[in-house]
């Protein structure tokens, strides 16, 4: 089982003792270190007494399950406004919404389009622009994210 879903598994319930919603967990290298971090989500919005809570009620069962041999940094962040979707609930959850499609490589000479989110298929993803519905197949897409619009 990868460290994700292994500290996703412990940390779920604990987030949500906590009133919030696990929203993803995440373990990167960035500048020569080790980073796992869990984003948070709750009804009307996370703010810092919201990851300070997480935090502390998720440290101590990091130090005891000790799932990552290396060090590393521990965070615990809001998933934001503008988070990136990932698995198909995330995708239904927030059908119609304002999206930003990236992708791998270029369609129509570009590789970033904005939309809304019109559909979710077996991981290919359908949006709506400018009175169209373009399809974007899984294995192009490089990530899509909520887009805020001002």
């Amino acid at each position: 089982m990868k460290i994700t879903e292994q500290v996703w598994a412990f940390s779920e319930p604990l987030v949500k003792e906590c009133g919030c919603s696990l929203w993803d967990v995440e373990y990167v290298r960035e500048g020569g270190e080790w980073f796992l971090r869990l984003y948070i989500d709750k009804e009307g919005g996370v703010d810092i007494n919201d990851c300070e809570a997480v935090s502390r009620a998720v440290d101590p069962v990091l130090d005891e399950k000790d799932p990552i041999p290396e060090s590393y940094r521990f965070e615990v962040c809001s998933a934001g406004l503008e988070r990136v979707l990932k698995r198909p609930g995330d995708f239904e959850q927030f059908m119609g919404a304002a999206v930003l499609v990236k992708l791998y490589r270029p369609k129509e000479g570009r590789k970033e389009f904005a939309g809304t989110l019109a559909g979710y298929e077996q991981g290919d993803v359908i949006l709506a622009e400018g009175g169209r519905e373009l399809r974007f197949e899984k294995a192009e897409v490089a990530l899509v994210r909520l887009r805020v619009e001002f």
